[in-house]
């Protein structure tokens, strides 16, 4: 398994020296400045390898992460030729560079979400925190969107009242903050009016819509993926269930199967997220790894911890409800097949994801997930069990 690191481009906080001295050697990246739907130049996409591979760092961009998804393919809307030609494209340039691996996910309008981004953890630190009854009150209190409260257990439904009334105009800006913080783009976040405009273009997309629009999107890319040697790898839904009246359509194990049905080749592939889909209390993920392993391309490693109301935390990478060491001898098993099979892409790159906030992290103002200190622990926990299953 190879050991990569999310790196931001030149915003990061964490400079690539950092990065570096954690050992890890691969750099998974994105050009975030270039706006959805427009192409990746091979002079850009050249230009942040240069930046990345200084012959003093012992550093390579090995994944895309991500080349994004505009919003009109997601909706089906709009001039979708010009957009998948410019995905095509990109693809096309990123392979001229040599970077053969992608990450993309396809979840409407918003990213992973929390409602917390500075949650306590004992002896100090922070932690990320999806909070039923935050995001609750968000979605009935402050974006008063019609049926949220069927969404919702009848117990978190009444918590989530008591927290609005409660709440000030600040508690309500933190929270807000906290769920667009997950938008990884040009760094644009929506305001409660403007996430509600949005929202509406979706009005009438059900699961089966998006599922549609998906497997469109599939049909357009994959042929070309298959022609380049690139392989594409889904990130599942985060949280793996619908929220702001949206559906999520990459969630769990059927999910998955469905994905692999609609392009049935090897570079049709998934994004091994153990956090994403171990925030799905219906989810095994080692029995999911072992179940999809020949397609699996790339793996973020992440713990959590889930509470009976829908709730869950990010925990430490070898504790939470995740059986780590069981994953990661999946994917340890998965290489040696690949090996005995005579695959040419044997190893599957992994980061350690969102960690905690520790020590120096704090107050550093790095994004929110990924802080220095809680990630090389991470990585080093990580790497720990990898050497042991491999002896």
């Amino acid at each position: 398994m190879l050991e990569s690191w999310r790196w931001y481009g030149p915003l990061d906080k964490i400079s690539l020296p950092e990065i570096a001295q954690t050992r890890a050697t691969g750099i998974v990246t994105s050009l975030h400045e270039i706006p959805y739907g427009e192409v990746w130049s091979v002079e850009a996409i050249e230009a942040r390898k240069a930046l990345i591979a200084k012959p003093d760092l012992g550093l390579h961009w090995n994944v895309a992460e991500s080349l994004p998804i505009h919003e009109d393919i997601k909706r089906g809307t709009g001039d979708l030729s010009k957009l998948f030609a410019n995905y095509r494209q990109s693809m096309a340039n990123l392979a001229a560079c040599g970077i053969t691996t992608i990450c993309y996910n396809f979840m409407p309008v918003v990213d992973w979400t929390r409602t917390r981004l500075d949650q306590p953890l004992k002896g100090g630190g922070t932690s990320l925190r999806f909070e039923a009854t935050l995001m609750a009150a968000f979605e009935i209190h402050m974006l008063k969107r019609d049926g949220a409260e069927e969404d919702y257990l009848p117990e978190v439904v009444q918590k989530a009242a008591i927290w609005f009334q409660q709440s000030t105009d600040a508690d309500r800006e933190t929270l807000l903050a906290a769920i667009m913080a997950g938008l990884p783009g040009a760094y644009d976040r929506y305001d409660v009016e403007g996430l509600r405009a949005a929202l509406v273009t979706y009005d009438g997309i059900d699961r089966d819509g998006l599922r549609a629009n998906y497997a469109r999107w599939l049909a357009e890319v994959i042929p070309t993926a298959e022609e380049l040697g690139i392989k594409m790898c889904v990130h599942p839904d985060d949280p793996p269930r619908d929220i702001l009246g949206l559906p999520r359509i990459m969630s769990d194990r059927d999910d998955i199967a469905w994905l692999y049905a609609q392009q049935d080749t090897r570079v049709n592939g998934l994004t091994l997220c153990s956090g994403s889909l171990g925030a799905n209390p219906a989810n095994d993920v080692p029995a999911i790894a072992r179940e999809f392993a020949d397609r699996i391309h790339f793996a973020h490693l992440r713990n959590v911890r889930k509470d009976p109301d829908g709730s869950f935390e990010e925990d430490a990478h070898l504790n939470g409800d995740t059986d780590m060491v069981d994953l990661i001898r999946a994917l340890l098993d998965e290489e040696t097949r690949r090996t005995r099979n005579g695959r040419e892409d044997v190893v599957i790159p992994f980061r350690p994801d969102h960690g905690h906030e520790i020590l120096s992290d704090l107050g550093r103002g790095t994004h929110p997930g990924y802080p220095l200190i809680g990630r090389l622990v991470g990585l080093a926990e990580l790497r720990g069990v990898i050497a042991a299953l491999s002896q």
